[in-house]
């Protein structure tokens, strides 16, 4: 069913789920929404479950016309959305209707918002996902961001007429100075000289972070006298820390597979939203935690989700 078409696309708008998973041996990463909390919460204000596919929209939003009736919901940065020249909430349930205007002008806090559709955004699976990878042209719409005239389509799903909003406690901040927690490793070993710095530093984050890594500027950290600056490539996965040969750390996101350089640390899973919400200029640093720590972090995580799904749902 068409639902809207693309009067203007925006930057970078791609149609993202939670990933796909299980294709990393064939060079394949898993994609999906850089922040997966906010993408959730998109779906389950409009009805959906939390896996379906929906819009990724980084900086500059798009300007989309209603084709048929839909209920949306806006996540993630604030960009300060319309329907129609009037301002629509953010975080909560809002229907459109035939002809009605959507605009999500940019960025005012944070850098990148969902909109989930009931039904979510209607693209073929592929490899179990219908995550956009750019890069490879793949997936999503025709493997590529949105361009203007495309005609979206979402799924079979009819409009409930309820309306759920996120309570505010549950509603993510965004500051432009963020604390990121992560385990030393796995090759921490080659810089036994410099972990204290890395753990003490204030990095900025650099107009070249893209999906595929946050690049970060600041302090060098500098790998011991006997070890190697680079490493025999292997897996990598999001969170993981790599210090190239000039020092500057780069955090990997969804988008990489491999790497070949040594990793000092390993952002954990809960904090990856964080990330992806950060805008050039804004300020990273980094706490030390034990893996058990970062279990207990996840089922806290685990647990508010368990909570707002049973607000949202019921």
């Amino acid at each position: 069913m068409d639902i809207f078409v693309v009067r203007n696309p925006g930057l970078m708008t791609s149609i993202q789920d939670l990933g796909r998973f299980g294709f990393l041996d064939s060079g394949v990463p898993p994609s999906g929404a850089l922040d997966s909390f906010a993408c959730r919460i998109a779906n389950l204000l409009v009805g959906n479950p939390e896996d379906l596919a929906v819009l990724e929209i980084t900086v500059v939003g798009p300007i989309l016309e209603a084709v048929a009736e839909a209920e949306i919901a806006i996540t993630g940065a604030e960009m300060g959305a319309t329907l129609n020249g009037i301002p629509i909430p953010s975080w909560q349930t809002v229907r459109v209707k035939r002809g009605d205007e959507l605009r999500i002008p940019r960025a005012e806090r944070g850098c990148r918002a969902y909109l989930a559709v009931n039904g979510g955004f209607d693209v073929p699976v592929l490899m179990g996902s219908r995550s956009t990878f750019v890069r490879a042209g793949f997936g999503g719409l025709e493997g590529r961001f949105l361009k203007k005239q495309d005609v979206l389509k979402k799924g079979d799903c009819a409009v409930s007429g309820r309306v759920r909003s996120l309570p505010s406690k549950f509603i993510p901040e965004y500051p432009a100075k963020v604390v990121l927690r992560a385990i030393p490793g796995p090759q921490d070993d080659s810089f036994t000289n410099a972990m204290d710095l890395f753990f003490a530093a204030t990095y900025d984050v650099t107009a070249q972070s893209d999906r595929m890594g946050c690049r970060l500027h600041g302090p060098v950290l500098e790998h011991d006298k006997d070890a190697p600056k680079s490493i025999v490539t292997e897996p990598t996965v999001p969170g993981n820390v790599q210090v190239p040969a000039d020092g500057q750390p780069i955090i990997l996101l969804v988008e990489q597979t491999t790497g070949g350089y040594s990793k000092i640390a390993t952002v954990i899973s809960t904090d990856i939203p964080q990330i992806a919400q950060l805008m050039p200029k804004h300020t990273v640093s980094f706490e030390c935690v034990t893996l058990e720590a970062a279990h207990l972090l996840y089922r806290d995580r685990e647990r508010i989700l368990n909570e707002i799904r049973g607000h949202l749902r019921y």
